[in-house]
């Protein structure tokens, strides 16, 4: 049983007892009945069983793009922000560089950057750490790449999985190649 508050039938909802779920939802795809509005003027006509000629039943149906991307972020969200599904990320990963003006991490983001192409939103704002790392979470790109001075100098950076929060940290070379293969 599924219905808007508009549309619920109280008694149909008690005869379920405990087994009435109760969620919030919302309306992605919408059907348009037409009836014969547009066929009679097309001249849209069968033949009925009885021989008889009927005008044809009309009907339109689609998906709002812009209500699935609601659903989306209604279904995939945290208190941080968006969590994209990885088919539908307007980007795959999130190139964070810590310290923008500093010329090494920016050589490694420049890189790392080349290496995703368009799959890669690259923030080198001149803002704190926590800034950065708070607005993408909130932008909610599945994977989050970390450059940073201490990490560039030991030779790696750090992948991040926005959905479970689990990073690794990896030598520059590899994610390189794992970016490129």
């Amino acid at each position: 049983y599924a219905a808007t508050d508009d549309k619920h039938d109280a008694a149909r909802e008690q005869d379920l007892g405990d087994a009435l779920i109760k969620a919030r939802g919302i309306e992605v795809g919408h059907v348009f009945y037409f009836g014969a509005k547009y066929s009679k003027p097309m001249g849209a006509f069968v033949t009925g069983p009885d021989g008889a000629e009927v005008a044809v039943e009309m009907g339109s149906y689609g998906i709002g793009v812009s209500r699935l991307v609601g659903a989306i972020i209604e279904a995939s969200h945290d208190e941080a922000g968006i969590i994209w599904p990885e088919p539908v990320a307007p980007f795959a990963y999130g190139v964070i560089n810590l310290k923008a003006d500093d010329p090494t991490c920016a050589d490694t983001c420049e890189k790392l950057y080349r290496a995703l192409g368009s799959e890669a939103l690259y923030d080198d704002r001149d803002e704190r750490a926590g800034v950065k790392f708070a607005d993408m979470d909130l932008i909610g790109l599945p994977r989050q790449i970390v450059v940073g001075p201490r990490g560039v100098k030991n030779g790696t950076v750090e992948f991040k999985s926005r959905k479970t929060g689990e990073s690794e940290e990896m030598a520059i070379d590899s994610a390189l190649n794992r970016l490129a293969g």
